[in-house]
Parts: structure tokens; C-alpha cells; sequence
């Protein structure tokens, strides 16, 4: 029978139906697979306009500026923190120091007793920060102690919006312990800077792609340009410390110099102390309250932006398989390594520097402001002969980048000079008091004696950064050396109060003496290529439990296994094994934590290899 016209065809059940459309979509399905994976293999493969060698020069480009950001940053933060520091505690003993304000403010409070206990805190504290420094250090890094240190200095400016004994005392013995760790950071942090910006300059080269040791002398003048931009910068903070007496504490409220200068026979060379007959009472208007408190509010604020500033625009100084690296010899090496480093006899020769720089820096702004500015002038120059101080000291930091093309022993040798002279001048001079005739002079020191202080600081930390330039794990022992000895100059200073003058400068004349004789025979020793002992950097060791970060032993190795053995190696290797270095090129190990093949363990780790290799050529043998 026939279908009609209006009637549907039914197939059989065994006959198969075909959707509609069917091979369209199968068609579309396909079409669209290959136009994804052209599109995936179009995005992954190479571009045409892609150029490899162009991009890394931009990168490398964009890391050199930040190296370069990240030293004006962390020269900016110093800077602040010591503008912070020293202006609010120079206007704090103004205030003190005078009798009315003492017996309207606090009356029974004992601030005069209170000063000195703070400035001993200030002073002694720092003698102890050799033994924790590099322990800081290591343990929270270098960009981390600045950031800590900048708060400590912050709470130092907070404890004086109530100034009693429990606040005041404890804050500046805190600073004390933040001075060490916070200079030697600053000055391990700018040499890595410059170590960095090398490994960015010569990125192609195999050793700073294998992450090797850098050429002897390789990165010397980045060292001196970023020593000399950090010096510059860093002396304006005795410029801007001057802002609060010179804006605040001016003639608006200072007595006039013939009252204050009333009972003053001596200036200069002739006193004993600092200004025997100064009047107690320097202030004839008690500024307000709400105005000190204004004053250390804008101050706390800064306090809080150098904080800022070293933890969001300071780099870290280390990659963080360095630091782990760092940490990871041991807290027992990382405590005596400073001592042993004192066998190197280059940095046993410039001790004696390290000392006149402490003398020299707190004499200008204590004994020589105070003595013959303040005695001869008046209280109210005190901020204008700072400020020539501060002023030429970062003018004439730009003099170390002669070093560039002069050897290094000038910017020394120049600065020892200048201050020399300036010291037998000083011996022979003694203003009268109260007479602004001696301004002109009096600025022509200050501005002079600046100018050794840019010469002498610079030049050490420069000096330090090229002694030890390849040497990027031993940094923060030598900078927590010479801070340390500067913290011990301090302490001298801070005991030599109530000595003559001439006493003063004699000491001050006999240890530049000692210390430019001293860096003359170290310069001699290396010019004759004398060896010097270097005490070995431990390996890093990373048996931690669920650590196993490097490990190059086994890595189901308990933490007990061998580790008796490796601990007497270590004993043995340390007692025995001082790095003995030498300047005539001799070749060194350059994977930087002197792994080399000679030591016992490496030896014991060969013939266990090869132990087992020849088991696995014996059962081979056997099989066949």
C-alpha cells in the first residue's frame, strides 16, 4: 500500500535514522578544535616580532634602576631618622638644661638626673653590639634591621610626649642597641648594591650567570659612586636636625648672649669641660606646650616616613636562597665569626681609623660647636654652624669620586691632613666670649673640619667596600666591626667630658697620627703581597625537618644520621683551615661558600660514589 502525499514515511525498527544536521556539527566540532589549537600554538610558539635580546636588556635595565632607587632610599630613610633624632634631642637638653623650665614643667622630676642617664644609655649600650649584630642581622636581614632600627628611633620621638624616667631612659637604651645593627646594615646594604648593580651591568657574563664569585676589583667603582651618593646625602640630616632650633627655639625665645655668656672667662683652647660659668637659664620665654608637642608631632611624622620608606622603596640586599644560605651556617659560627675576623691584619690595621672616626664626628658636633661657637658667639649660632658643618660634609663627599681615577689612599691621606692641621690650629686658638668677630673664622673651621669629616667617611667606607668586595657573605661581620669601634670612640668621648681641651685634641691629634701610620703599613703589607687569614665560612646547612631545600645528601637521611661525624669535620676544617688569601690573582674557589673538593667530607661523598659504582659494574659483571 502507498503512501499518500499527507502521510509520513515510518522507517523499520533495524533501519538506522540520521540526525538532522548531523555531519554539519561534526564538521563544526572539528573546525573548531583546529582553529583553538591554532590559536594555542599561534600564542605559545615564537613571535615574529618578539626580540629575546631586546627584552633582557630591558629588564636588566628596569633592575638597575631600582638598584639605583634603592640606594637615594635607604641614603633618604638615614637621613631622616638622624634628622629626627638629633633635632629632637638637641631642643630636649636646651629644655632640660634650663632651670625655669625644669621647676615650672616638672619641678621635683629630676629631668637634669633623667639626661644623663639617657645619654648613658645612648653611649654605653653600643659596646655590647658586637655580640648581637651579626645575629640580628642574619636572622631578620639586612632590609629588615634598617626597618626595625628606624622604629626604634620613632619610639625615641614618642616617648617624649610624656617624659618621665620609665619612658625616656629605656627608649635611649634601646637606641643604643639599634646603632650597631642599624650602621652596619646601612653599610652592608650599600655595598650590595653595588655588587648587584655589577651582576646587572655584566649579566652575560658566566660567572654571574653560574652565580660565581666576582672578578677581583670587578665592581670597585660602583662601590665608590654609591659610598659617595649615600654620604652626601645622609650629611644633610645635620642640616635639617638644625630646623627645629632654628624655626622653634630661636631669638623668640633664647635670653640674650650677655646674660647667657654673663659668667663665661674662657672659650677655645684654655676651658676644662665644655663652657665653665654657662648660665643655667638660656630661656626668657617657656615656649607652650601645644607647641612641643606640635613640634613632635611633624617629627614623629618623618620618624614614620623614613620607617616607610625602608620598607616599601628598599629592595631586599640578598636573594632569598642567600639569606636562607646565611643563616643556615649556624648561630654558633655566625657569634664568633666577628671575633675571627679580627686575624685579617688589614682589618686590625684600620681599627685605629675606625676610631678617630667616631672621635672626630662627635667632637665637631659637641666639643667644637659648643667650646668655641656657642662660648664665643652664642647660643643662638649654634644651629648656623651645624648647618656649615652639615652642609660641607655632604658638598664635599662628591671628593671620593676622584677616587675613580686616584688610588684610594688619597681621600684618607687628604682628610687625615685637613684635620690635622685644623687640631694644632685649635690647640693655639682661643676666642673671647661673647664676640661675634670671631664669626667669619669659626664658620671657615666648621666648613674645614666638614671637609675631613666627607674625606674620612667616605673614604673608610668605600676603603671597607673594596677590601671586601668579593666577599659579599663576610660584609656584615667587617661593617659590624667597624661600627662597633666607632661605638667604643663614642663611649671615650662621652667619658672625656670634664678633660681640658688641649687634652681633647691631643688625644684626638695622637690617634690620627696612629691611624694614618697604621693604614700606611697595611697599604705597604699589600703592595708587597703579604697573605691574610681569613677565618672559613661553614657551609650552609639545611637539616631542618620537612626542609630539603638543597640538599645535596641523601634526602631520607634522618637528621641524627651523620651528624656527629660532619660536626667534628666542621670542628677539624675550622681549626685547621683558615682561608689564606693573596693578591698576586692566585686562583680561588668561586662557588662562594668554598665548597671545594679537598675537604674531607667532599673527599668521603667521592668514595662513597664511586664505591657504589663499582658495586653496580661488579653485579653487571656477575649477571653477564
Amino acid at each position: 500500500m502507498e503512501a499518500t502525499g499527507d502521510e509520513a514515511l515510518i522507517p523499520h525498527d533495524d533501519q538506522f535514522v540520521v540526525p538532522p544536521n548531523g555531519n554539519v556539527n561534526e564538521m563544526l566540532n572539528v573546525d573548531h578544535e583546529d582553529n583553538m589549537q591554532g590559536q594555542m600554538e599561534e600564542f605559545l610558539g615564537p613571535q615574529a616580532d618578539y626580540n629575546e635580546e631586546e627584552e633582557e636588556k630591558k629588564y636588566y635595565r628596569r633592575k638597575r634602576l631600582g638598584i639605583i632607587k634603592n640606594v637615594v632610599a635607604a641614603s633618604i630613610g638615614a637621613m631622616i631618622v638622624y634628622s629626627v633624632y638629633m633635632g629632637l634631642l638637641q631642643m630636649q637638653l636646651i629644655l632640660h638644661y634650663d632651670t625655669t623650665y625644669r621647676e615650672v614643667k616638672y619641678s621635683n622630676l629630676g629631668l637634669q638626673d633623667i639626661d644623663q642617664k639617657m645619654l648613658m644609655g645612648i653611649n654605653v649600650t653600643p659596646i655590647i653590639g658586637l655580640l648581637y649584630t651579626p645575629l640580628l642581622i642574619r636572622f631578620l636581614g639586612t632590609k629588615w634591621m634598617m626597618f626595625l632600627a628606624s622604629g626604634i628611633y620613632a619610639l625615641f620621638v614618642s616617648t617624649n610626649y610624656w617624659e618621665r624616667y620609665y619612658t625616656l631612659v629605656p627608649s635611649a637604651v634601646a637606641i643604643g642597641v639599634a646603632i650597631v645593627p642599624l650602621w652596619a646594615s646601612l653599610g652592608n646594604y650599600i655595598t650590595r648594591m653595588a655588587q648587584q648593580y655589577y651582576e646587572c651591568v655584566n649579566y652575560k657574563e658566566e660567572h654571574v650567570q653560574e652565580q660565581k664569585k666576582l672578578p677581583k676589583g670587578a665592581c670597585h667603582s660602583y662601590i665608590i659612586v654609591f659610598q659617595s651618593v649615600f654620604n652626601i646625602i645622609f650629611n644633610l640630616s645635620f642640616v635639617f636636625a638644625e630646623f627645629p632650633m632654628a624655626f622653634v627655639l630661636n631669638s623668640v625665645y633664647l635670653h640674650e648672649n650677655s646674660h647667657i655668656l654673663a659668667q663665661v672667662k674662657d672659650c677655645g683652647a684654655k676651658v676644662t669641660g665644655l663652657i665653665p660659668g654657662f648660665n643655667t637659664t638660656v630661656l626668657k620665654k617657656l615656649p607652650s606646650s601645644m607647641l612641643l608637642i606640635q613640634v613632635e608631632s611633624v617629627l614623629m611624622g618623618f620618624a614614620f616616613l623614613s620607617m616607610i620608606i625602608f620598607l616599601g622603596l628598599c629592595g631586599a640586599a640578598y636573594r632569598p636562597t642567600e639569606e636562607i644560605d646565611l643563616r643556615s651556617i649556624g648561630w654558633g659560627n655566625i657569634f664568633q665569626l666577628p671575633f675571627k675576623h679580627l686575624r685579617d691584619y688589614r682589618l686590625r690595621l684600620l681599627c685605629p681609623f675606625f676610631i678617630y672616626s667616631g672621635f672626630e664626628t662627635l667632637f665637631a658636633i659637641s666639643g667644637f660647636t659648643l667650646s668655641y661657637g656657642v662660648c664665643a658667639l652664642g647660643l643662638n649660632k649654634l644651629w648656623l654652624l651645624i648647618v656649615v658643618y652639615g652642609l660641607s660634609a655632604s658638598v664635599f663627599s662628591s671628593l671620593s669620586l676622584s677616587l675613580l681615577l686616584l688610588p684610594r689612599w688619597v681621600c684618607l691621606i687628604s682628610g687625615a691632613f685637613v684635620h690635622g692641621v685644623l687640631v694644632v690650629v685649635l690647640m693655639a686658638f682661643s676666642p673671647e666670649p661673647n664676640r661675634l668677630k670671631y664669626e667669619a673664622p669659626l664658620l671657615v673651621i666648621s666648613a674645614l673640619w666638614g671637609l675631613g669629616t666627607a674625606l674620612n667617611k667616605t673614604g673608610v667606607s668605600t676603603l671597607l667596600g673594596m677590601l671586601y668586595a668579593e666577599e659579599k657573605e663576610r660584609l656584615d661581620f667587617v661593617y659590624t666591626i667597624y661600627h662597633w669601634w666607632q661605638a667604643i670612640a663614642i663611649f671615650i668621648v662621652y667619658l672625656w667630658y670634664g678633660l681640658p681641651m688641649r687634652a681633647k685634641l691631643s688625644i684626638l691629634l695622637v690617634t690620627l697620627l696612629l691611624a694614618c701610620c697604621c693604614y700606611w703599613v697595611m697599604e705597604r703589607r699589600l703592595a708587597k703581597k703579604v697573605p691574610f687569614r681569613l677565618p672559613r665560612i661553614p657551609r650552609p646547612r639545611h637539616k631542618v625537618k620537612g626542609y630539603r631545600y638543597l640538599e645535596e645528601d641523601n634526602s631520607d637521611e634522618s637528621d641524627s644520621e651523620g651528624s656527629e661525624e660532619d660536626d667534628r669535620e666542621d670542628e677539624r676544617e675550622e681549626d685547621d683551615c683558615d682561608v689564606v688569601q693573596n693578591l698576586d690573582g692566585e686562583e680561588r674557589d668561586q662557588d662562594g661558600w668554598y665548597q671545594g673538593a679537598n675537604s674531607p667530607r667532599a673527599r668521603r661523598r667521592g668514595a662513597e660514589g664511586r664505591g657504589q659504582d663499582d658495586g653496580r659494574v661488579n653485579e653487571r659483571d656477575g649477571e653477564i
